[in-house]
């Protein structure tokens, strides 16, 4: 009697081959409307960047923090079973991955049940769900991945001269500063990777509070605060903030908790050059067009955040192969590299001959690194790195194409749409 499920599909084939790819999650305020228009999301975000699903979204209406984990078990479970009888569940159809207050965990408890159901005689049965852990199917690096994706967003744009000269800005990350809305697990990520590329988080707010320091917050130091204290308030190397912190001035702001949080209201007091939607819907069609008339570029949510269902592509391509990536080559490209060393000092060796002695080949810190060998995350990080780059020049092209300036949201949807009506057109209209 507790559980409400509420499931969307639309768009069923927004890529090339497969069903919806729905995220699930767990929200007291989740409705109807909200999940269809997460659906749509998702069909155009799974079209930009060019991952063969679909669109989709499915969620459980509950306050999760008032059931025990036993509870939260038996609600998932229960929610997995009625999905896979009305055949919303699957590895070749709907694929669920993680959402709003679900991980690995529910992802676990996902998998085991459609396994020892209706799935029981299916070799395929893990790739019903992504985001599981490593011991279950998962693949390295899905933790992060959204995180990871906004890096490579942001990157892709703030070192583009042309947008930099429309903002205001100097091109590249080292030395900017951003202000970041959410301390979760894409905003932890998020500071994380911008904090290793020179950038400083001078703010984060949390629905608890946020903290200030212009000099930098630490990632690691505030992420050990929190799992500590169970919140980011009181953290002793940054001062309490008690007002907007949308409106703190910032090079790049980035809203990752949740939707309509920079309104027509407070979108003229925004400070930012640059804003990277984590999170999604965080900007209402008001606050968009005052943007677009202050300068201010914003790199919309249905591109930066799209690292989190890129790599639940990888995690189901994983899944369906039976075998982890880099498993099969790994040793090939350790031999592969040590020949190579090996092949420079003998030329070298015969060119200036050997009465010293042979020549040692010195190789740099970052070729040693490569030299052992790529791990599953280096291949499937790269992967995204590649993805998330030829998107942004996509979706730039476009920008040109049709004379559109900064509006880099309508070029993202146009470039999506363009790839979806490309689909349904060649594959014909009959049915």
């Amino acid at each position: 009697p507790f559980l409400q499920c509420l499931c969307a599909i639309c768009g069923k084939k927004a890529g090339t081959l497969l069903s919806p790819f729905p995220g699930v999650g767990f929200s007291s305020s989740m409705g109807a409307d909200e999940v269809k228009a997460l659906a749509a999301l998702m069909t155009y975000k799974c079209a930009l960047v060019d991952v063969p699903f679909g669109g989709a979204m499915a969620g459980v209406r509950i306050d999760p923090s008032k059931y025990s984990e036993q509870e939260l078990e038996k609600i998932m479970r229960h929610f997995t079973v009625e999905m896979a009888r009305k055949g919303f569940i699957g590895p070749g159809i709907d694929v669920l991955a993680p959402d709003v207050n679900t991980g690995e965990r529910e992802m676990s408890w996902i998998a085991d049940t459609y396994t020892h159901t209706l799935g029981y005689r299916d070799i395929n049965t893990q790739a019903c769900v992504t985001g599981k852990p490593i011991s279950q199917g998962g693949i390295h690096g899905r933790h992060s991945a959204t995180g990871r994706g906004v890096l490579h967003g942001v990157e892709s744009y703030i070192t583009n001269t042309e947008y930099m000269d429309c903002t205001g800005l100097s091109p590249g990350l080292p030395g900017k500063t951003f202000v970041l809305q959410g301390f979760g697990k894409v905003g932890l990520h998020t500071m994380k990777y911008l904090h290793e590329s020179g950038a400083h988080c001078i703010c984060v707010g949390e629905k608890d509070g946020a903290i200030y320091n212009p000099r930098g917050i630490d990632p690691k130091e505030l992420e050990d605060y929190k799992q500590g204290h169970g919140t980011i308030a009181g953290f002793p190397k940054a001062e309490f903030y008690d007002s907007r912190i949308l409106e703190v001035p910032c090079n790049v702001l980035i809203p990752a908790a949740i939707k309509k949080q920079l309104t027509g209201q407070n979108a003229p007091q925004v400070q930012a050059k640059i804003i990277a939607e984590a999170a999604n819907g965080p900007t209402t069609p008001a606050a968009h067009e005052i943007f677009l008339q202050r300068n201010i570029l914003v790199i919309p949510d249905v591109y930066v955040n799209a690292g989190g269902v890129t790599l639940s592509f990888f995690e189901w391509l994983k899944n369906l192969n039976h075998v982890s990536y880099s498993r099969l080559s790994f040793k090939y490209g350790w031999d592969s590299s040590y020949h190579l060393l090996q092949s420079v000092r003998h030329s070298l060796e015969q060119w200036f001959g050997k009465s010293r002695g042979e020549i040692p080949i010195i190789s740099s810190p970052q070729f040693q690194a490569r030299v052992t060998g790529a791990s599953e995350k280096d291949i499937v990080y790269s992967g995204l790195a590649y993805i998330m780059e030829q998107s942004a020049k996509q979706i730039m092209t476009v920008a040109v194409r049709y004379n559109l300036g900064l509006d880099q949201r309508t070029a993202a949807y146009l470039c999506a749409l363009e790839k979806v009506f490309t689909v349904y057109n060649e594959a014909g209209f009959t049915y």
